[in-house]
């Protein structure tokens, strides 16, 4: 059924995608929906096209942080190839994961994670939304959480 959604949605630019996310995971059995609950994660930042943070997670205290050691680094964004249509994907630095990203409405994505092995759970990719997040004082960058 996802698959079918993804496939009637129009494509997105880069451009169109900047700023901050708030992701959702859709739950479809894919263990990366478990994993991404248990780190507390927020959803993504994208600065600009080579500045992009996949792991945006709240600390304890409810402090937003990007997570540049758990994926081994942060990403980029690129327009490409997926399912016969190009359209804003994000590639993470230190694993072969892209996540693509699909127009549900001006302030809603709906995006796919692609590649190995993270990605990929017994063939079923993670799905989830995005709504873009309300601006917050300096959309720069995040504290950093004691310890890291």
């Amino acid at each position: 059924m996802l698959d079918e959604v993804w496939n009637g949605l129009p494509a997105v630019h880069v451009a169109e995608i900047l700023g901050s996310w708030k992701g959702t995971c859709l739950d479809t059995g894919h263990r990366g929906l478990r994993a991404l609950q248990n780190i507390n994660w927020y959803g993504h930042t994208f600065h600009s096209p080579h500045n992009a943070q996949p792991l945006v997670r709240r600390d304890p205290d409810g402090t937003l942080y990007s997570d540049e050691d758990l994926m081994f680094g942060e990403a980029s964004l690129w327009m490409a190839m997926f399912r016969g249509q190009l359209t804003a994907t994000m590639i993470y630095d230190g694993e072969p994961v892209l996540t693509h990203f699909k127009k549900v409405d001006d302030r809603t994505l709906l995006a796919i994670m692609n590649g190995k092995p993270v990605a990929l759970d017994n063939g079923r990719h993670l799905y989830y939304v995005l709504d873009r997040a309300p601006r917050q004082g300096n959309d720069a960058g995040y504290a950093t959480p004691a310890g890291n």
